[in-house]
């Protein structure tokens, strides 16, 4: 596809501006490791939400979700909107206590809430195992994102695209940090959300769809609409909807979804300006994330099944493309290849834009564990901060270099989303007690991590089709099975490890309760916190659903479910006193 002087025009522009942002911001964000990693604490939630949600956009997220509705239709983004749970539960019970904490990285938590070597070994491990190589695997997504999108629209090779996404987001996130990161999320998110809506709508006027109507009524759609699972079809729906609402919200770890709060939305919250802004900015985010985002995709995603109706459609539009790499996910990138010059600009910069904020939060976000806890802690204790922000950069460098590659060998979003909840399965709920129940010790944690990576090495081992093998370990096993399986093998494990392990000293729980629940019980508006919980659940899928049934012109039961979300919205709002 050739890109016309407008298109080149918009693509430079952002750029230019993002470059912009981060020498502008550059001195103050390299006075220190704070301000380089926190933006010194006084982020406004507004900011923080929208940073958020411009990191969950990565350039892998629309192509995952056309994938996921051509596969299982659309009730198959169930598999991540089940997540929204988990984020009810940071928003109402968890986001005020990680600000609270005063901490720098979610993984200096260890030693605030665990005592001994077992605390320091856990956080060391933790800061190379999370912030080095599960998360150069998550930055290998998106790269591999960028590689179809690359291809598709401008038949650029692996090794050209990557060069192109890697080099500017490099060098701002080099030079703004955390600050740098979160204004430049700001712009990329407008672009983002004008790009795919203006999208889809161009799209949904082509000849070949006519429109919303002809659309629903297609034969190859028609079938794909539902908004939950043939529950006739046992394992389709076990996959998709039962599992992940029953079991994989509160049992496995992923990014941007952890229970009990992690990752880069730990950071964000400890960048806010006090308590109250870190739990808006989360509640903004699951809004924003789950509510408001999803139906551009979704819709492009039942477009293609009009224009490339099966794999060898798609194969037959891009046949240079490496075979390995025609999947459903590559459906998103081939609809944008009908776009006119201006509109194609402005969508291509929206991917790179979601591509670039992605990489930089993850860049960040890994080099603070590397500098803070792992080299700050263990190798140089009285390294000064220009030295920590050069030891950060540097680790930014290698992550970037390191994720190009892993991505040159994955294949489809989808795999590497199911490698990533394999990976995380069977931890959750030991997150989500860890700050309540005191016999939870590092040797639970460091049991959880160790039984679940082993789970997810075995099933990989175990898939034939991909690595050759003549005899698999566990025979034909399903994937919501294999999902089960590691959740009750590692649940066990951890379990049955923190009741024969002592738990950590009684000072240092007492100094912990202290700090973080003060002169309340634990459970202090426990049943206020309750109440936002569900109200926050009903309303934000109310609001998703609501606008779904908008498109699919039933209006009624759209704007009943859209009311009920307004009351949902009213009611945690009268309650903000309590809750925030």
């Amino acid at each position: 596809m050739k890109l016309e002087i407008i298109d080149i025009c918009i693509i430079i522009t952002f750029f230019l501006i993002s470059l912009a942002i981060g020498i502008l911001v550059s001195k103050k964000s390299s006075q220190d490791s704070s301000s380089f990693f926190l933006s010194s604490r006084n982020m406004p939630w507004w900011l923080l939400g929208v940073s958020m949600v411009a990191t969950t956009f990565a350039a892998d997220t629309p192509n995952l979700v056309a994938g996921l509705v051509r596969s299982d239709g659309v009730a198959g983004n169930w598999v991540w909107w089940a997540f929204l749970i988990t984020g009810m539960l940071t928003v109402f019970f968890y986001a005020k206590l990680w600000r609270r904490s005063g901490i720098t990285t979610d993984l200096e938590f260890y030693e605030m809430r665990y005592s001994g070597k077992s605390a320091a070994f856990l956080r060391g491990f933790r800061a190379i195992y999370l912030g080095v190589v599960f998360n150069i695997i998550i930055m290998a997504t998106v790269c591999l994102a960028a590689i179809k999108i690359g291809h598709v629209m401008f038949g650029f090779s692996a090794g050209t695209t990557l060069f192109y996404a890697s080099v500017v987001t490099l060098a701002y996130s080099l030079l703004g940090g955390l600050k740098g990161v979160l204004l430049t999320d700001f712009v990329q998110f407008i672009i983002a959300m004008v790009g795919s809506v203006w999208a889809t709508l161009y799209i949904l006027d082509l000849p070949e769809i006519a429109g919303m109507n002809s659309l629903m009524t297609h034969p190859n759609v028609s079938d794909k609409l539902a908004l939950l699972p043939d529950f006739t079809d046992t394992d389709l729906a076990m996959g998709i909807f039962i599992i992940p609402i029953a079991v994989q919200w509160w049992s496995t770890w992923y990014p941007g979804a952890e229970p009990g709060g992690g990752g880069y939305i730990a950071q964000r919250m400890l960048a806010a300006k006090n308590e109250k802004h870190a739990t808006w900015a989360v509640l903004f985010f699951n809004v924003a994330h789950y509510a408001l985002r999803p139906w551009p995709w979704i819709i492009i995603g039942l477009a293609s099944l009009v224009i490339f109706p099966d794999l060898s459609a798609l194969q037959s539009a891009f046949p240079e493309l490496n075979e390995s790499f025609i999947k459903d996910d590559l459906s998103y990138p081939a609809m944008l290849t009908y776009l006119p010059a201006g509109l194609l600009g402005l969508v291509v910069t929206s991917l790179v834009a979601a591509f670039m904020s992605t990489i930089s939060t993850h860049l960040n976000w890994g080099s603070s564990y590397v500098v803070n806890d792992f080299y700050a802690r263990f190798f140089q204790p009285q390294a000064t901060e220009k030295e920590k922000v050069i030891i950060g950069r540097v680790s930014m460098v290698f992550m970037m270099g390191a994720a190009a590659l892993l991505s040159l060998v994955l294949e489809e979003a989808k795999f590497a989303f199911d490698l990533i909840i394999q990976i995380g399965a069977g931890s959750g709920l030991l997150f989500i007690l860890r700050w309540f129940w005191y016999r939870i010790n590092p040797w639970s944690e460091i049991t959880a991590m160790i039984s679940s990576f082993i789970m997810a090495l075995l099933f990989f081992v175990n898939s034939s089709e991909r690595l050759g093998f003549q005899h698999q370990l566990f025979g034909e096993i399903k994937g919501w099975e294999a999902i089960c399986l590691n959740v009750l093998v590692t649940s066990i494990a951890w379990l049955v490890v923190t009741f024969i392990t002592s738990p950590s000293n009684t000072e240092t729980l007492e100094k912990f309760h202290q700090s973080i629940f003060g002169t309340h019980s634990k459970f202090h508006h426990f049943q206020f916190k309750s109440l936002g919980f569900m109200l926050g659940i009903i309303g934000i899928y109310a609001l998703l659903f609501g606008t779904g049934k908008f498109f699919y012109g039933q209006h009624v039961f759209g704007l009943c479910l859209i009311s009920l979300c307004i009351g949902c919205g009213l009611g945690i709002y009268s309650l903000r006193k309590k809750l925030f």
